[in-house]
């Protein structure tokens, strides 16, 4: 089946690092800055490990610098997305990056992304919403001024509240304090926790940050008792099979768990993370999972559906979107 036009709905998306290279050669070439060496050949982002690509991202995103790069970063991501067949995404923001956490300059960078966005659903029919993240090895003071930027501009457009970053770094009930903040902003929860550290670093985040959702959260298959609760709880895992490969989390698709996880009664999504990175796409997401685990339309119908239910947007966005998944498609 030709998956591409597939609709679908990808709740973990870092916008940043699903920043298309073209784009960021682009604006290297604009600023005079020579940041050739993080591409390979055929203009791919390059890197060797893990750890080289903390670096390679770095370089890249260094050229995003002001509202009108991010307008234009966030057009190009939206259009990749569409041509993948989602019709509604999620992403990470985070004021860290945009602005250094004023208030002031990060509502012009959230007008410049917002506007972006509002023409690509005019143009493609995608729906964006944004979800705050500080940044984990920040630390917790920190956090709290991103969950300030997040209380004064919550509302139809961000809907939601995280933390990325290091997972190995610190402690998550150091961050309960921004969560308060932001749940009583009226933001949904979700938090990255169970890629790289183990089960009990999903249970922080459950016990903690008291989130709806959990970014990978992959490592809980290896405590029974865990599943058991997410799944009773009917917490949702925003999954990334092709990052956990390509990372090395895992070490083929194979062995990763997200079928087990279903097939436990944990609800699982499909996302791609950072999918330039990655070397993935959504279309290529499902070839995948059809390809390793047998998924077929029904069973992503399913998942989407999931991801509907879970989706940080309002009741009339979610039943449009319900609309879009049921529509027989071929």
């Amino acid at each position: 089946m030709n998956w591409r036009d597939f609709p679908k709905i990808e709740l973990h998306l870092h916008l940043e690092g699903a920043a298309p290279p073209a784009l960021i050669k682009q604006l290297a070439f604009e600023k005079k800055l020579d940041i050739s060496n993080i591409f390979t050949p055929d203009g791919q982002y390059d890197y060797r490990d893990f750890w080289h690509f903390l670096e390679v991202y770095e370089a890249a995103t260094s050229v995003l610098t002001g509202p009108e790069e991010f307008k234009r970063l966030t057009a190009a991501v939206l259009e990749e997305s569409a041509a993948h067949g989602v019709i509604y995404t999620e992403a990470f923001l985070s004021p860290d990056f945009c602005g250094g956490r004023d208030v002031g300059a990060w509502r012009e960078y959230l007008h410049a992304i917002r506007e972006a966005a509002d023409e690509a659903h005019a143009a493609h029919g995608i729906t964006l919403r944004g979800i705050i993240t500080p940044i984990r090895h920040f630390g917790g003071d920190v956090a709290r001024e991103t969950a300030r930027c997040a209380q004064e501009t919550a509302g139809d457009f961000i809907t939601g509240f995280g933390i990325g970053g290091d997972e190995k770094a610190g402690h998550l009930k150091d961050f309960a304090y921004a969560f308060d903040m932001a749940r009583e902003a009226g933001l949904r929860l979700t938090a990255h926790a169970g890629e790289w550290c183990g089960p009990e670093e999903v249970r922080a985040a459950l016990d903690h940050l008291r989130v709806a959702r959990i970014g990978h959260g992959v490592r809980s298959i290896e405590d029974a008792a865990l599943v058991e609760r997410l799944a009773q709880e009917q917490i949702v895992l925003e999954v990334c099979p092709g990052s956990n490969v390509f990372l090395g989390a895992y070490p083929r698709l194979a062995a990763h768990p997200i079928e087990r996880l279903r097939a436990e009664g944990v609800k699982v999504t499909v996302s791609t993370d950072d999918p330039p990175f990655f070397r993935t796409t959504m279309t290529r997401e499902y070839e995948d999972l059809e390809r390793v685990f047998g998924w077929d339309a029904e069973r992503f119908t399913q998942v989407n559906l999931v991801a509907a239910e879970a989706a940080f947007c309002d009741d009339e966005t979610r039943a449009a979107l319900r609309d879009r998944l049921e529509t027989p498609h071929v």
